[in-house]
């Protein structure tokens, strides 16, 4: 009995071990812990991230390769202003040349951000952990609603200079004068309409 009663805690106690592991193994993969995984953190520096949060996926060549890690603001003594240093981890299979493009882009349209990473040429000096590489900022959405009112303004300007009486459509439009000569011009077309195909001497 006491041999029986040993053998089934065991199995028990194997049982409850397995579970446990395999609990810890989910909670790690849930909270984004990379257990199997070996990488390395690089660093891509803007002036303007339009919305990039911890956690966003970073695309290499248009595929999944990591996650941004942090996203710290510091001080360039250098240009004298705030930048922000966004850190991001990725595989140790990809290298990144430091001659790479790197932006911000939005994924589909509930509009997510996410770090895209366009491979340079020289791959003989890739980027080292915790490496950086300047980014392109994004184009702020207030900067895109100043522009498309400038083209507005500037189209409406426009048309507003044909059409007043100061140009060529506003002349024809308000100009008494052009009007009577275009109208006498017409009414002798009518009555003469061979001088459309007459053609004046050159003069020698």
């Amino acid at each position: 009995m006491i041999f029986g009663k040993t053998k089934l805690e065991l199995k028990l106690g194997i049982f409850v071990f397995i579970g446990l592991v395999i609990f810890v193994v989910f909670i790690l993969s849930v909270g984004g812990i990379r257990t199997w995984a070996s990488g390395y953190q690089v660093n891509f520096l803007f002036n303007f991230t339009d919305g990039v949060r911890k956690g966003a996926p970073v695309r290499f060549a248009g595929v999944d390769i990591g996650e941004v890690t942090s996203i710290k603001y510091f001080y360039d003594e250098k240009e004298e202003k705030t930048k922000i240093r966004v850190k991001c981890w990725v595989p140790n299979d990809i290298k990144i040349p430091t001659d790479s493009v790197v932006w911000v882009n939005t994924l589909g349209l509930l509009g997510e951000k996410y770090l895209e990473i366009m491979p340079g040429v020289d791959y003989k000096r890739p980027l080292h952990p915790d490496g950086e590489i300047v980014g392109d900022d994004p184009i702020a959405m207030n900067e895109v609603f100043k522009t498309a009112k400038h083209i507005a303004d500037s189209l409406d300007a426009g048309v507003n200079r044909i059409l007043n009486k100061e140009g060529t459509v506003g002349k024809i439009l308000y100009d008494d004068e052009l009007y009577k000569q275009l109208d006498a011009l017409i009414t002798d077309l009518r009555k003469n309409p061979w001088k459309l195909f007459w053609k004046t001497k050159e003069k020698k």
